[in-house]
């Protein structure tokens, strides 16, 4: 438009100005669609002979492998079927289920524009490359849940634990993961807390506030737990993994200021380091300084990991947690992906039994309690995971480009998690039963000595078991450890297991500690990836409630507020992990438990949140998708929770066990159990009423929660109480492909916008924000 008299100018701001000339530019220049016509979609999607007969064979070899798997017996099996079974299991979930929950419940719009494309501001919010963001979600929902718990259920046998972590994750965690995605990319990305707030109302609200907040320390401190576990007494992992802290710092200031953009280069760069500080280790272990500096009690490590979240929480990103993501996503993938291959090539013999003599007791040395519901709590996030909701609501929906690439990143990543803990149930199953319970049962129980645990194993009456203490000293001496005697926590059979397999296929016996070790940073880079991001949600939390007391605490950039909240939650978690590891009954036995139920109370928060959202978009029978492992997550978290408050049996209630030694001290004892002296009593004593306190608050917030879910959920099938929390529609000016590989149609219009954005540079988000 161009006036022809003074009076005719724009009278507005420059903003509205350039707005009035950037409508005009597109008037004149309109950009290309911002979705593929879904004539075309349909078109490319359609059966052909050739796709018909591959899904025909992914479905044949799924088949044999669960045959084989699960229903062929034979003293052994062979590890290989079970990457058979899982991976066709995943890629026909990902092809029909995550497609038929996408068409009923999401039905998403490429036409609508995301946080992302709107909301912009190049820092929280900017369009992420889709494989760039699978990349970062993967990172930071995959902590020690998926590497731990399958460990610790291979107590009862291998098959129970197969298929919960196959099918829990295709028809819960998976579809827990997908739609709370959706519902907060929705929501301009808003957090669980908050759509809990604006879905159940107050009480609701505030039920579900107080059980995140203290369902995360709890997470958290379980989490820090496993790695003070695997480094107690280790010179080598204390050593390694130490200087990954250094090495992350660098890759932070090269990627800042002396190589900006260059996220492969650095990436590369640092699993070089990585690589050097696995192999100098051994030399550094072996060294006198090597072992005074570095071979450090548990309750010491519990103190420098406090002290470490603190710092890393209140550091900018960019410091450490940005490069330890990278850091982590190539080492979780490239190993995940070596250890698939090396037991395709290895074939390793599997001797554990599908279903073992524990399965049908609750009195089992690595946890207590029942297959029902103890083995669904205890694999915990390697089949549904509640702490994924809090970065399914975090930070990937301000980061995703499309709504059609939340199956990619919601689904596909679950999946991906889920294949991490069938590789950790398959380590687990592959090293000899009797080396199994003598690193997973408590000190107090083998005495921390071969001796000691050989006589404790043995004892357990397993059948085809018997280890002495040679075969256990001369598998701590292949591994590069003094002991692995009652190495608790999981992460170290893993590495066991993993060292196993891996030095058949690369190195031979004399590469035996290099692989234990790489398995231990790996697990470590892992995990201290999730306390790191999980402190910051926590802190974030936290700062929104005080907010209420005090505006200052909801301006991030407020370093007095950052610093208090987040020295409040890593009081919170310390405080947890250090009883833990001064626990005379194994702290990782006793807490894991409790850890797995309260991320199955988190999990069934989020898929309530989900149900209530759904109904109220009008969806009537397609929230059985959501129904369904909502109650059966509901039924075995309420059961372990009732079972852990209520039993009268002290190895599972904490409560009976509570009173027991309460009433031994009272009794004038000086031992009792596991505790050997009147201290380590007063611990239990202490510790058990801190972890039933804990259990009657997740449950009873979450019964809340649970109940005004329903009845809310009820309201909108009955055409009431309908409100709409959705962000309003906003049309999208954006492309971007679906998939990991776009369609040749993708591919075209993709070549027609880039054709556009060279002509208005101003539009492209992603080249805006270094993506």
């Amino acid at each position: 438009m161009s006036p022809s008299h003074p009076e005719d100018e724009p009278t507005g701001s420059p903003d509205q100005a350039a707005a009035s000339s950037t409508a005009a530019t597109d008037l004149a220049d309109p950009p290309p669609p911002a979705a593929v016509d879904p004539e075309e979609v349909a078109r490319h999607n359609r059966w052909t002979p050739a796709r018909i007969a591959i899904w025909a064979l992914i479905a044949l070899l799924g088949g044999i492998g669960w045959f084989m798997v699960a229903i062929a017996r034979g003293e052994t099996v062979n590890g290989l079927w079970f990457v058979f079974a899982a991976v066709c299991s995943y890629l026909i979930a990902y092809r029909f289920y995550a497609r038929f929950v996408e068409a009923r419940l999401v039905r998403p719009d490429d036409r609508r524009a995301t946080p992302a494309e709107y909301s912009y501001d190049g820092k929280d919010f900017v369009p992420t490359d889709r494989r760039i963001l699978f990349g970062h979600h993967f990172a930071a929902i995959a902590g020690a849940g998926p590497l731990v718990g399958p460990v610790l259920a291979a107590q009862m046998g291998y098959l129970p634990g197969t298929i919960w972590i196959v099918v829990g994750a295709i028809f819960a965690g998976a579809v827990q993961d997908y739609l709370v995605l959706v519902i907060s990319t929705r929501r301009n990305g808003r957090s669980l807390g908050k759509m809990a707030r604006d879905e159940l109302g107050l009480i609701g609200g505030i039920a579900a506030f107080i059980a995140t907040l203290s369902i995360m320390l709890i997470i958290i401190a379980i989490l820090a737990m496993v790695v003070v576990n695997s480094l107690g007494e280790s010179a080598w992992g204390v050593y390694s993994v130490g200087l990954t802290i250094p090495i992350a710092i660098f890759m932070g200031i090269y990627l800042r200021y002396l190589r900006p953009g260059k996220v492969f280069e650095v990436s590369m760069i640092g699993v070089a380091l990585l690589l050097f500080a696995i192999a100098s280790g051994r030399w550094v272990s072996e060294s006198d300084w090597g072992q005074a500096l570095f071979h450090l009690d548990r309750p010491t490590l519990a103190i420098i990991v406090i002290v470490y979240g603190f710092l890393a929480a209140v550091l900018p990103v960019w410091v450490l947690l940005a490069p330890r993501d990278y850091l982590s996503t190539f080492m979780k993938i490239g190993t995940i992906a070596m250890l698939a291959i090396a037991i395709v090539v290895v074939q390793p013999v599997i001797t554990s039994p599908a279903v073992s003599e524990f399965a049908s007791r609750d009195d089992g040395p690595v946890f207590t309690g029942s297959l029902f519901p103890f083995l669904f709590v205890t694999i915990a996030c390697g089949a549904l995971s509640g702490f994924h909701a809090m970065i399914g609501s975090g930070t990937t929906p301000k980061l995703v480009e499309k709504e059609s690439q939340m199956r990619m990143i919601g689904y596909g990543g679950m999946l991906m998690e889920s294949f991490v803990a069938i590789m950790a149930l398959v380590a687990a199953v592959s090293i000899d039963r009797g080396i199994y319970f003598a690193m997973n049962s408590a000190a107090t129980a083998t005495g921390g000595t071969p001796e000691g645990a050989a006589a404790f194993v043995n004892s357990l009456g397993l059948t085809g078991v018997h280890v002495d203490a040679a075969t256990i000293e001369q598998t701590a001496q292949a591994v590069g450890e003094e002991s692995i005697v009652s190495r608790t926590g999981g992460a170290p059979t893993l590495a066991v297991g993993l060292a196993g397999i891996m030095h058949k296929l690369v190195g031979g016996a004399g590469m035996m500690a290099f692989w234990y070790h790489f398995a231990i940073m790996f697990e470590a880079l892992f995990i201290l990836t999730s306390v790191d991001a999980g402190t910051r949600v926590a802190r974030f939390m936290l700062a929104d409630l005080l907010g209420g007391v005090h505006e200052r605490f909801h301006d991030p950039s407020w370093r007095v507020g950052a610093w208090l909240t987040t020295g409040l939650m890593v009081l919170g978690w310390g405080s947890i992990l250090y009883m833990g590891v001064n626990d005379p009954l194994g702290g990782i036995n006793t807490l894991f438990p409790l850890f797995g139920i309260a991320n199955q109370l988190l999990a069934a928060i989020a898929l309530s949140i989900c149900m209530v959202v759904f109904a109220r978009k009008g969806r009537t029978w397609s929230l059985l998708i959501i129904v369904v492992p909502l109650v059966f997550t509901a039924a075995v978290t309420l059961t372990g929770s009732y079972q852990k408050i209520f039993s009268s049996n002290p190895k599972i209630g904490y409560w009976a066990n509570h009173a027991a030694f309460k009433e031994a001290l009272a009794a004038g004892k000086t031992s009792l159990g596991l505790a050997k002296d009147v201290d380590a009593m007063n611990a239990v004593v202490f510790n058990t009423f801190v972890q039933g306190s804990l259990s009657i608050l997740f449950v009873v917030c979450t019964i809340i929660v649970l109940v005004v879910a329903s009845w809310r959920t009820i309201q909108a099938l009955m055409g009431r109480n309908i409100i709409d929390t959705e962000a309003p529609y906003v049309e999208s000016e954006f492309f971007a492909p679906t998939a990991m590989l776009p369609t040749p149609a993708e591919k075209e219009l993709g070549a027609q916008w880039r054709e556009w954005l060279d002509r208005h540079p101003e539009k492209d988000l992603e080249a805006a924000g270094h993506h």
